[in-house]
């Protein structure tokens, strides 16, 4: 098992994979670093094994479908995890570290809103997205997370090996902030600072389509791992639409003993029913969810010995 293993997942990278790896052996000269290739069509690869990084190679192209693969295939005590496209200057690499070595983090989060951000970075759409997420998804699971989108964190071994993957793309960072929120585990930010991509280094994130991706994504976690309140709010929605599409009617009712619009009150029975349907569905996934926290607590602990096992 490694101490610290560095992790950089990489897609036509050539210009920037050889400084990211030195600068992060500089910084933590203990650590192992590993370069898993997504396809690159560039020297991306090459030059990484040149510059003394371990590189492999994951097929199925999607950030999120890399995590999946060094997650399973690497065992440390404590992850570092950063692009390799040279936009996270490395001087706060042993904060985030020691956060998970001596203070036993589960999840470090690299703060780059709270620095240099804003003004590193020219996508102005990007700026307003990554405000939204952070906005969303600590008003969604009552957190305090500082910058949701960041490719710039720090993880535990008992984080690595109980997060199951299931995102292919860029939205795996929400999935991985979210997992960590929801079941309450230690998580620390710490402000680090972000410059824009070197000239001629293009960003592989698509604005709009992976836009709608991290929103349905938010939408998604929200919907799993708070079900009551999901689809209690939407039974709560279709018993007022009923309760207000049925006034006029009994209105009209008491006035006349006639029922003017019978088609509307039964469009408004099927509502009511739904609404119930939907309160009752939420209250039975949330027992479900109750134990799969329980069951959580116990993959928990079982990775945490396996650690131990590992390590002595």
């Amino acid at each position: 098992m490694d101490k610290i293993a560095v992790l950089i997942p990489c897609y036509n990278e050539e210009q920037t994979v050889e400084k990211v790896i030195r600068d992060a052996k500089n910084a933590l000269p203990e650590a192992v670093v590993y370069v898993y290739d997504n396809n690159s069509t560039d020297r991306t690869a090459e030059l990484a094994e040149t510059a003394g990084a371990v590189v492999r190679h994951e097929y199925r192209q999607g950030k999120g479908n890399v995590i999946r693969r060094m997650f399973r295939e690497i065992d440390a005590e404590c992850y570092l995890m950063l692009d390799g496209d040279d936009t996270y200057p490395l001087d706060d690499a042993r904060e985030l570290v020691d956060q998970v070595l001596t203070r036993h983090a589960d999840m470090v989060v690299g703060d780059r809103l709270s620095s240099t951000y804003f003004k590193e970075n020219k996508r102005h759409f990007h700026n307003f997205g990554n405000s939204f997420m952070r906005w969303g998804i600590n008003r969604l699971f009552h957190s305090d997370i500082r910058d949701i989108m960041t490719g710039y964190r720090a993880f535990s071994y008992e984080f690595v090996k109980t997060f199951p993957v299931f995102s292919q793309g860029f939205e795996i960072e929400t999935e991985m902030t979210v997992h960590a929120v929801h079941y309450r585990m230690q998580i620390e930010n710490v402000v680090v600072r972000y410059r824009d991509r070197p000239q001629g280094s293009v960003s592989k994130l698509n604005t709009y389509n992976d836009g709608v991706r991290v929103i349905g994504k938010m939408l998604q976690l929200y919907r799993n791992y708070k079900p009551l309140k999901f689809f209690g709010g939407i039974g709560l929605i279709l018993f007022i639409a009923a309760f207000v599409f049925l006034i006029p009617i009994v209105n009209v009712y008491m006035k006349t003993g006639l029922v003017p619009r019978f088609p509307t009150l039964i469009v408004c029975g099927f509502m009511a029913l739904a609404g119930i349907q939907s309160f009752f569905a939420g209250m039975i996934l949330e027992i479900l969810e109750a134990k799969d926290r329980r069951d959580f607590e116990q993959r928990f602990l079982y990775a945490a010995a396996q650690k131990r096992e590992k390590a002595g």
